[in-house]
């Protein structure tokens, strides 16, 4: 299996704590060839997409170590057309790029993407849990987008809670989430402004959420693979932030799922795969579904870390299953349509 990882440079990585390169590692141990590009590197020559690529070299042995493996690679760069792959794995960085999908497109159906590019159309902001047609609030907490400061400071004036959380629509790794109290709300418009109205004129959506109780102790990512959850953990804000991301000094802890979250899970599940979103990372608060992360879900490292486990051979295992479904549907069709032409 050849597989390209389309996702942030390489020097990016976090060689102790990547999930990105717990995947990779993967695939280099089990022999797939494995090239690396960003969506900068994207490019179309006589109506082929392909990618400045940097392909990991074939190696004899290879380090059981992340750290040990990030520093044993060595690479080289290759031009390479993307349809030649078997399976390309999106794990850029939000906000997504449009562009990056345009590319992708005349590729789709000659290779697997993981996740499908209609999905990650859908799914990319935190807009995607409003699909799910929680009407009465059961499983997402009350929810507002907007980019009118006065319906914003309306709604926080007329919610029956003290405590509401702001964050901008396109963030991540808990960039730029704060807690909003009523009883210090002389700023309020002033807060409003910086995140809303760019120096260029242009304007911002941001999301002003229901707090919920508990949230201070912290919140729960799922890692959901193919609709099923394959692993969680608490995620435990720092004692100077209430933000839980691990990016924004939170710790991690054991958990195990409550009734509410398998109810959760087994809810939301069928459309994700429905949607084509495969590998997918949910945070929980309350049993209630905070965010939906599908471009570059995180929390391998950690989760096998506390658990002693690899969660990172269950997802190579279901890409390979899905490779393999692919081919054989296309052996199938190539072999009823010789039948059919020899008839």
């Amino acid at each position: 299996m050849n597989i390209c990882f389309l996702m942030y440079p390489w020097e990016q990585i976090d060689p102790e704590n990547d999930t990105s390169l717990a995947l990779i590692h993967e695939c280099v141990k089990r022999k797939h060839g494995v090239a690396l590009c960003t969506p900068a590197n994207l490019t179309i020559r006589n109506s082929v997409t392909s990618a400045a690529c940097k392909v990991i070299n074939r190696m004899e042995k290879t380090s059981s170590s992340l750290k040990g493996f990030y520093k044993q690679v060595t690479l080289r760069e290759e031009m390479l057309p993307l349809a030649g792959f078997d399976v390309i794995f999106m794990r850029a960085n939000p906000p997504l790029d449009p562009l990056m999908l345009n590319f992708l497109d005349s590729v789709k159906d000659d290779v697997l993407i993981i996740n499908s590019l209609q999905g990650l159309r859908e799914a990319n902001n935190k807009l995607y849990t409003a699909a799910f047609g929680d009407s009465h609030n059961n499983i997402i907490p009350v929810t507002h987008v907007s980019k009118n400061k006065d319906y914003l400071v309306r709604q926080i004036d007329e919610s029956a809670s003290e405590k509401m959380i702001l964050k901008p629509l396109n963030g991540f790794g808990g960039s730029g989430v704060i807690l909003i109290e009523k009883s210090a709300m002389s700023n309020i418009k002033s807060l409003l402004d910086f995140y809303i109205t760019n120096s260029d004129g242009t304007s911002n959506y941001v999301i002003l959420q229901e707090y919920i109780e508990g949230a201070e102790k912290g919140d729960i990512r799922i890692l959901l693979l193919n609709g099923e959850p394959i692993g969680a953990m608490k995620r435990v804000p720092g004692s100077d932030d209430h933000r839980s991301n691990v990016a924004a000094g939170g710790t991690v802890a054991r958990h195990s799922l409550s009734k509410e979250e398998k109810a959760l899970c087994k809810q939301i599940g069928p459309k994700l795969v429905k949607d084509g979103l495969f590998f997918v990372g949910i945070d929980v608060i309350g049993g209630k579904l905070v965010e939906v992360n599908v471009m570059s879900p995180g929390g391998i490292t950690y989760m096998n870390k506390v658990y002693k486990t690899k969660l990172q051979v269950k997802v190579i295992d279901f890409i390979e299953s899905k490779v393999l479904d692919k081919l054989q549907a296309f052996e199938r069709r190539s072999r009823l349509r010789s039948e059919v032409e020899n008839a």
